[in-house]
């Protein structure tokens, strides 16, 4: 048997939990997945529910199953971690789950406890939050969104009795699962900030939690959601409380006391899982080493639906339509910006499957034995060569996608509802939900040529609006001058090679980067267990150094495209930007018009 260290990360999306089991290279060496329950109301499309009970048998599941896998014993798991989405788990102070449905059984014990992050009940919440002019709108870009927390909160308080809302404790989901793994109730610094109001330097905001109608969240000390005032909050990979309690270590087949790390919202594991990659340049490895100060240059961009795009900063720096600055997410003393595309593998997959030409595609790609994506790009290079072109950009230079179409649909975990979407329009930079897709330049055409170019034009718009949020957080302030990769796209060579020239800056694709997040969540573990979280959070060498060394080398991906290109490139950005100006002054005119 061998004596080697391994650490579990549990990954908690949208609609299934992960399991990655790593070793202290980072090497995986078993992955296992397990579908989640998603609650939907037929009368209301705006909520989506889950349940607390379903995800943490899961994890059991998917950690039994790894462990099995690999033919690892459980004395060999030193450490475990976790991420999960930023949706709110409600439970007594017992711990047992609370109803969130409205109903005559909100407030009661029952299976459905956790408003989905894609839940959009809180509307009215979120514009009385608004319109509150107070500071911890500031650290969201101005404007909060209804899918964090306190909306949500806001929403339970309204429409509950009061005698049981008293009784809630308030998570957002990866705190929970740190609670319901070790019987602790300590928050990370990662969900209290980004999702819950809880300000850099200075805390709960007592005047905030009046003026909107929680003042309860004050007077009973902020220990419905956690953390009392002046209590410890803690940061990325802090051991909380003593590990795995009994009960917890018996459900996930691991020993009692096995360390977990504090918890991370799973795009922030993203990060975590991909910033310290060394790379490769035309098959050689850089002799740079990454730095804390390096990661300051590094944008990550975690990419699956939709995408999330984390940078770090020394210093906090306010960007306009950016979620943050955050301090100390993940690193004691560095603040974090987030911002975000709210459709990108979504939004691919809309333009190819609502294309005439698409089951076509898919009946040659397959009796070639070809992903269908490989066959589209391989047939865009026949027509360039066919239509004696230097590049894809100029075949397809007279057509112009903008990519806010109505935003996500959830058919990946709503397998009853495919059709349902949630309207989300622009995230990042201009944070206007109003914001919807555009194509100009269509012709009278249904052929497999026409949705190879409508595909590439997606692709470069997603490409252009990756752009226009890095100027953004370069013109506030922040110096991006790399883009890491995670996330399915990632396999997208043409789509990456798009970035690199359009953003004019290197890409880089850690290896095995569909499994960035996981293995962030894996090194949460381990700093909980070799260095109790503390030496990386203090910007130290050693439990930095830790995380590059499980963060496996990648390859880099360099602005490739000629001048004539570019030049082309910077004029599709042009019209891009002015797509954006001239829907803005066509809805002012419209809604100007219909008074």
């Amino acid at each position: 048997m061998s004596s080697q260290s391994y650490y579990v990360g549990i990954d908690v999306g949208t609609g299934s939990v992960r399991a990655t089991l790593v070793n202290k290279s980072g090497h995986v060496s078993a992955i296992s997945t397990r579908d989640t329950k998603t609650w939907r109301d037929p009368t209301d499309s705006r909520i989506f529910e889950q349940s607390t009970a379903d995800i943490w048998s899961a994890i059991g599941i998917v950690i039994h199953a790894v462990l099995k896998d690999a033919g690892v014993e459980p004395s060999q798991v030193k450490g475990l971690g976790f991420d999960a989405t930023c949706s709110l788990a409600v439970a007594d102070f017992e711990g047992e789950p609370v109803v969130v449905t409205k109903g005559e059984r909100l407030g009661q014990h029952g299976e459905r406890n956790v408003i989905l992050w894609a839940d959009h009940r809180a509307e009215k919440e979120a514009d009385l939050i608004n319109a509150s002019g107070s500071i911890v709108l500031d650290y969201v870009g101005g404007t909060m969104s209804l899918e964090m927390e306190i909306p949500k909160i806001l929403w339970l308080k309204n429409n509950m009795s009061p005698s049981l809302f008293s009784k809630c404790q308030f998570f957002d989901l990866p705190d929970f699962l740190t609670y319901r793994a070790t019987h602790d109730t300590s928050r990370s610094c990662c969900s209290l900030t980004c999702k819950c109001s809880y300000v850099p330097n200075s805390g709960w905001q007592k005047d905030f939690f009046k003026r909107i109608g929680l003042q309860e969240l004050s007077e009973r000390d902020y220990t419905q959601i956690g953390v009392m005032e002046g209590e410890e909050v803690l940061i990325a990979g802090m051991p909380v409380g003593e590990g795995l309690s009994k009960k917890a270590a018996e459900e996930l087949g691991l020993l009692p006391g096995t360390p977990v790390g504090s918890a991370l919202i799973d795009a922030y594991a993203g990060w975590m899982g991909t910033v310290a990659a060394r790379y490769k340049v035309n098959g050689e490895l850089s002799d740079v080493i990454p730095s804390l100060e390096e990661s300051g240059h590094r944008l990550a961009a975690v990419a699956g639906t939709s995408t999330c795009h984390i940078v770090q900063s020394p210093k906090g720096i306010f960007v306009p339509g950016v979620w943050g600055p955050y301090k100390d997410p993940i690193i004691s003393g560095w603040w974090m910006n987030e911002g975000g595309q709210s459709s990108t593998g979504q939004l691919i997959d809309f333009i190819l499957t609502n294309h005439p030409a698409y089951p076509e595609a898919v009946k040659i790609s397959k009796e070639q034995g070809k992903n269908v994506h490989i066959f589209i790009q391989e047939l865009l290079e026949q027509l360039r060569a066919e239509n004696e072109v230097d590049s894809l950009t100029e075949l397809t230079k007279d057509l112009h996608l903008y990519p806010d179409f109505h935003g996500l649909t959830f058919d990946l975990f709503c397998k009853d509802d495919a059709e349902e979407k949630l309207y989300t329009g622009n995230r990042s930079p201009i944070a206007d939900p109003r914001m919807r897709g555009s194509v100009i330049g269509l012709e009278l055409d249904n052929s497999l040529t026409s949705l190879c170019k409508q595909y590439h034009a997606t692709l470069l718009a997603i490409a252009l609006q990756t752009r226009h949020i890095i100027d953004t957080l370069n013109g506030s302030g922040h110096q991006v001058t790399s883009i890491f990769m995670s996330g399915g796209q990632a396999r997208n060579t043409l789509l990456m090679q798009l970035f690199a020239d359009v953003c004019c800056m290197p890409v880089v694709l850690p290896a095995n980067s569909d499994q960035a997040v996981g293995l962030g969540a894996a090194m949460l573990g381990r700093l909980a267990d070799a260095f109790g979280g503390r030496r990386m959070l203090e910007g130290e060498g050693g439990a930095s150094g830790d995380v590059v060394e499980m963060t496996p080398p990648g390859m880099m991906i360099k602005p490739s495209c000629t001048q004539k290109e570019k030049k082309l490139l910077d004029a599709k950005y042009k019209i891009f930007l002015e797509t954006i100006d001239i829907q803005k002054r066509w809805r002012k005119e419209i809604e100007e018009a219909s008074k």
